[in-house]
This record gives C-alpha cells, sequence and structure tokens, in this order.
C-alpha cells in the first residue's frame, strides 16, 4: 500500500500577514550577531569549539522581545537568523584565517590583517548564504521528513512554544532550566566532571590504548534525541571503529617515535626531542602519556578527513537529481516574477530571485580578483582563486547543509570539507605548476572562504528549517542572513586582532602574536597550514586519506549512508556517544509508545514534550556555554572560574575515578528526566 503524504502547514499560515523584516528585528539581530560572533571566535581560537547560536537567541528574543519590544514570532525569527550569522562565521574565520602566521614564508603573516579577514569574511558569509537561495526548496521543502535539521527544528519549536505559551513553553523552558543548572554545576562549579573516560594503557596485553570517554553535556544529550536513534546509531558507529578499532591496533603496530615524527610534521609537537604536544609525549622514555590522542590526531583526522570528504562526494552526486529539480523548479519561477505568476506564488515560498545568485556569485568573483588586500601577484590568478570558491563553495554548501540536515550545526565537521579543498585546490595549483611558498596564501584563502561559506550555510540552513516551521517569508531570512554576515564580519574581525594582541610578556620573549601560543592555539588553523604546506611541497601522507576514501565507499556498499558514518569516524568519541545515548532514549520513548499503540501527528512529534525537552537542554547548554565563555574571556573572569572549581577537592575526596563516576551519575540522572517527561501524555 502507498502511504498518503503529508501535506505540511506552517504555524503562520501563508495568507496571513504579519510583521517580519522590521528595523527593530533586523537591529536586535545583528546586535546578538556581534555577541556570539565575539565568543565563539575565543572559543575556536581557544580550544577549536564553536556553540550554536540559533537556539539561544530564539530564546533570549521570546523572553525580551515579546516582553519589551512586542514582537511577533516572524520578528523573532528574523532576529534570531540575523544573529546566527554571526556565529558560524566566527568559526570559519578562526578556524583557518590565523593560518596565514604559519605558513612557510613570515611574509605570508601580513596578510593576517584586518581589512583581510573582513574581506574575506564577508565574501564567504555572502557566498554560504548566496548558494542556499536555489537550494531550500530542495532540501528544506521536498526533504522535510529526510532531513530533521535538529538545531533548526528544535528553534522553530522554541519560537512556537514561545507564541503558544502555557504547557508548550513551560516545557521547554524547564528543560532550559534543567540544562542551564547542570551547566553551571559542570562548567563553572566543576561538579560534574566534563568529559569522564575509561581507557586502557599501553601495556595492556588483550586491548592496548583503547579509549570511551563522552563529552557529557546537556545539548549533545538534546541533539541526540533530536536526530533519533538510527542517525545516532550510525554516528557512533565511527568514532567505535576509529577508537575501539584503529586506535588500539595502531597503538600496537607503529612505534612511537614514529607517531611523535607524525605529530611533528602536522605541527601537533614542536619537536621530538622536546616533551608535550598531543599526547604528551616523553622525549627520554620515548613514550605518551595518552597513545589515543596521539594516533588520533596522527593519523585518525586524516583518515576522517578523506572519509568525510568522500562521503560528501558520494552525498553530492546522490542528490545531484534533487538539485537539478531544484534549479529547474527555481528557473521557471524566475520566469513567473513577471505578470500574474508573481502574484500567485505564496509568501512562505517566495525566494529572492535566481538573478541575485548569478549576478551576486559574479560580483564576489569581482571583488576576489580586483580587491588588493586579497593574496595574489596577478589578475589571473586572482580570477582562479575566484573561480575555485565558487566551484568548491556550490559542491561544500550542499553537502554542508545536508550533513547539519542530519546531525545538527554543532557537529558539522567544517574541517574535514576545508580540508578536502584545501587538497583539492593544491593539486589544482601543482597541475599548472605553481609550487613554493609565495603560492600558499592563495590556497588559504580558498580554503578559508569556504570554510566559511560552508559554516554560513549549515546555519543558513538551520534557520531556513526554523523559517519554514513557523510559517516565515524565505526571502525576508535571506535579506536579514546578508545583513547579519556584513554586520558581524566587521566585529568578528576586531575580535581576532584583539586577541592576537600579544601580552607584555610575550613581547619580552620575541613572539609577537598571541594566536598560536598556549594561550591561543588555533588547533584547525596550525593544521590548515601544514596541510598546505605539506602538499605544495609535495610531502603529504596521502596513504591515509585514500583509506578513508575507500572506508566511506565500503560503507555505502554495505548499505550505510556514508556521510553519518564519516562524521562519526572523523570527530571524537567523546562527541558522538552521548549524543548516541539521547537518540537512544528517544528510541525507548518510541518503542513503549508504539506498544501502547499511541500514534502521532508530525506536528505533534515536534511539539511533544520529549522534543521540547531536547530543545531546552540544547538552548541551556548553549547559552551557559555563551555566558562563560565571554567570561572566562577576561583575566579577572578566568581568576573568578579558578576560585569557584570545586574539581580538586572533590577529586581528592572521590578519587579521579570516583570524581568521574559522579559526573556519569549526573548525566544519567539528566537522561532519566529527560525520558519521564518524553513518556508524559
Amino acid at each position: 500500500m502507498s502511504e498518503v503524504k503529508k501535506v505540511f502547514k506552517p504555524f503562520v499560515a501563508p495568507e496571513t500577514q504579519m510583521k517580519e523584516l522590521t528595523v527593530k528585528s533586523i537591529l536586535m539581530g545583528s546586535l546578538f550577531g556581534v555577541i556570539f560572533g565575539a565568543a565563539t571566535v575565543y572559543l575556536a581560537l581557544k580550544a577549536g569549539l564553536t556553540v550554536s547560536a540559533s537556539i539561544p537567541i530564539a530564546v533570549i528574543a521570546i523572553t525580551l522581545g515579546r516582553k519589551f519590544l512586542k514582537t511577533t514570532i516572524l520578528e523573532n525569527n528574523i532576529i534570531q537568523t540575523t544573529g546566527s550569522a554571526g556565529e558560524s562565521i566566527a568559526a570559519g574565520v578562526a578556524f583557518t584565517l590565523p593560518g596565514f602566521l604559519f605558513l612557510s614564508s613570515p611574509n605570508s603573516a601580513e596578510y593576517f590583517n584586518y581589512l583581510t579577514i573582513l574581506i574575506l569574511a564577508i565574501v564567504g558569509g555572502l557566498l554560504g548564504t548566496l548558494l542556499m537561495v536555489p537550494l531550500r526548496k530542495a532540501l528544506i521543502v521536498n526533504e522535510h521528513d529526510n532531513l530533521p535539521y535538529p538545531e533548526g527544528t528544535a528553534c522553530g519549536d522554541v519560537l512556537k512554544a514561545g507564541e503558544k505559551g502555557g504547557d508548550f513553553a513551560k516545557t521547554a523552558f524547564w528543560g532550559l532550566g534543567v540544562a542551564f543548572v547542570y551547566a553551571i554545576l559542570q562548567k563553572v562549579l566543576h561538579v560534574i566532571a566534563e568529559t569522564p573516560y575509561w581507557a586502557t594503557k599501553q601495556t595492556n596485553k588483550f586491548f592496548p590504548s583503547a579509549k570511551v570517554s563522552g563529552e557529557i553535556t546537556p545539548e549533545y544529550l538534546g541533539v541526540g534525541y533530536i536526530i533519533g536513534p538510527k542517525i545516532g546509531g550510525v554516528l557512533v558507529a565511527g568514532g567505535v571503529l576509529s577508537w575501539l578499532v584503529f586506535i588500539p591496533l595502531m597503538s600496537s603496530l607503529v612505534p612511537p617515535d614514529v607517531i611523535a615524527t607524525q605529530l611533528v610534521k602536522l605541527g601537533y609537537l614542536a619537536d621530538i626531542t622536546k616533551a608535550g604536544g598531543k599526547g604528551n609525549w616523553d622525549p627520554i622514555a620515548h613514550q605518551f602519556s595518552d597513545y589515543s590522542a596521539a594516533v588520533y590526531y596522527a593519523f585518525i583526522r586524516q583518515i576522517g578527513a578523506g572519509t568525510v570528504a568522500a562521503g560528501g562526494i558520494i552525498t553530492l552526486i546522490k542528490t545531484i537529481p534533487t538539485i537539478v529539480k531544484s534549479v529547474k523548479g527555481s528557473v521557471a519561477s524566475l520566469k513567473s516574477e513577471k505578470g500574474e505568476g508573481a502574484a500567485s506564488v505564496l509568501r512562505t515560498e517566495k525566494d529572492l530571485s535566481l538573478k541575485w545568485v548569478g549576478w551576486g556569485s559574479l560580483g564576489l568573483i569581482a571583488l576576489i580578483t580586483l580587491l588588493p588586500q586579497v593574496p595574489g601577484d596577478s589578475i589571473i590568478q586572482k580570477l582562479l582563486i575566484g573561480v575555485l570558491v565558487i566551484i568548491f563553495g556550490a559542491l561544500f554548501v550542499t553537502v554542508s547543509s545536508r550533513i547539519v540536515g542530519l546531525i545538527g550545526s554543532s557537529n558539522n565537521p567544517i574541517s574535514g570539507m576545508t580540508i578536502a579543498t584545501v587538497m583539492g585546490t593544491s593539486l589544482i595549483f601543482l597541475s599548472v605548476g605553481w609550487t613554493g611558498q609565495s603560492y600558499e596564501p592563495l590556497v588559504l584563502v580558498v580554503g578559508g572562504m569556504i570554510c566559511i561559506a560552508a559554516a554560513n550555510a549549515g546555519a543558513t540552513s538551520q534557520d531556513l528549517k526554523s523559517g519554514y516551521i513557523v510559517g516565515a517569508t524565505p526571502r525576508n531570512q535571506q535579506i536579514a542572513l546578508f545583513v547579519g554576515a556584513i554586520v558581524s564580519s566587521i566585529v568578528i574581525g576586531l575580535t581576532v586582532k584583539f586577541l592576537d594582541k600579544p601580552s607584555s610578556e610575550m613581547l619580552s620573549q620575541g613572539i609577537h602574536h598571541a594566536i598560536g601560543t598556549e594561550k591561543y592555539p588555533a588547533p584547525q588553523a596550525t593544521l590548515m597550514a601544514t596541510l598546505i604546506k605539506g602538499i605544495l611541497s609535495q610531502n603529504l601522507d596521502w596513504q591515509y586519506v585514500f583509506a578513508g576514501v575507500f572506508l566511506a565507499i565500503t560503507m555505502e556498499l554495505c548499505g550505510i549512508k556514508s556521510l553519518s558514518f564519516a562524521v562519526g569516524a572523523y570527530l571524537p568519541l567523546a562527541t558522538t556517544l552521548p549524543i548516541f545515548i539521547g537518540g537512544a532514549i528517544r528510541g525507548i520513548v518510541e518503542m513503549k509508545q508504539a506498544k501502547a499503540g499511541e500514534s502521532k501527528s508530525a506536528e505533534e512529534e515536534e511539539l511533544g514534550k520529549g522534543n521540547l525537552f531536547a530543545t531546552g537542554l540544547v538552548a541551556g547548554g548553549a547559552v551557559a556555554g555563551v555566558v562563560i565563555a565571554f567570561v572566562a574571556g577576561s583575566d579577572g573572569g578566568e581568576k573568578f572560574l579558578n576560585a569557584v572549581s570545586l574539581e580538586s577537592g572533590i577529586s581528592e575526596a572521590l578519587t579521579h575515578g570516583g570524581y568521574f563516576v559522579l559526573g556519569t551519575l549526573m548525566f544519567a540522572a539528566m537522561g532519566t528526566i529527560l525520558y519521564k517527561v518524553a513518556m508524559k501524555k
């Protein structure tokens, strides 16, 4: 029997005329974009991490907007849409552009100036939004039932819950409150361990250097519940293969000195004769204190990058028919814009004209070609950079959107896509004879803009999903995203340069950039620079990359969607395991509801107590993460956090293992609360 296709109905009907793209919504959204963008720059440079901004902004918009500014649900949606651009662009900038400081030629550091950062951030941000215009119908509308877009769905549910009030809002805000209290206990007071782990020693004869860990945060538990057990299971399977198969095997077969040499090659260890680096290398004993971390950064990340690149390309190939259909639909809508055709288009289906995409893309190429702040010795070089940015942008904007549709923006492997871009660009340069130090900045420019574009495309997709759920006008959201990209880029560049200022102590040691030191190690940017230097000097270990490519192909042959598995193989198990636990809780809830004969419509499922509580967990964890990042950003705030931390006292009383057990029990308690809330009718 063929199933009757459900017709989706947005919260605000297409026929309804309501305030949406207003001055106050744009100004509020821009303010949030500046705040969250600055916080993300700090987090990304400090630890290589980012915090999703859409949900926290939506929660704040509901709380402040409706109380003080009398905003509508569509205005609140514009506020979070405008603000989310700041977080995604900040992540792309911090993950790549500091790489100018780590390239072979000291002159490359000259490109790490405010104007260059500003231009690349704006171009990358606009590109990410621009290329999503023709893809919206294909990925957001047509794939509504297949791509959950967890943060976008959660954000839409938050907006609807705030509008409806009553039990809907109470459930979401209760989840937010639980997450906020949990986050304070975990990240401020440190009563709860952040990443408990169990690991075997390298000397273990049966299972050496195996490590099971979990970053037991409320936002990961919530994201897991939203994406469900199927995607969560495939995701964690990739992590199990990396951390419980590859790492124990390689730590047994590969000598420590070879691992250390590889870490030096990738920039994770200063020198084989110096202590420290990933895994904490001991040059005297020729051992690591943490073999699993050493092997992960030396080999697994390269294998994972190859897997993600191949999984993304396979996904893109599968998506081509949908994309072609979408483009044809966009062209048809372009023809119908004149006369009566334009009037017949529903408000909720009005996108920016396809002309904007074409002329906008050409305009971005012209900017890259003509502006002197962009690296390049000739018009030909800069023109090639512009063309490559559009080509790779079209590829990875699509891939990024589908990835975040499956697992959310917080786990979007932007680094993997940027690595693939860097590799592809470098190979093109090699094929035309562009080798040597002078071409390294050009590759980083392409990689940087694609990283920014892919990050912003992921955030844009979540925003458009939220808009689709609440009944927003896509064109208004797209305009808001352009504004948010430009405004936030202005402050992101200033923040990066502010954090890069060396202290007097650094200057006395001859250090002229704070980024790249222990204070702001910028791990992703360091890796990008290392890869560019390795490929252009023809000194990269392709064997690990191709191993990842065929791992993705193997998964496809087994009937498993390789992209979800690839992301799991690339990310730390500490990330995917708590997400899987959230998905498993939803699986148990759905199984028990099915046994009881309960059936729910799509809207009832989205506004179910479990989904709303999970939404609150994601929002509360994210808001707390940003607030704590701001507090930790100053010397006084850092001293305060160190002073109130109870970790050392609890660890002494319970031992280190007992401290981990306490954290695990607290996470289990939060999971139990989620389960009980989800089971309530």
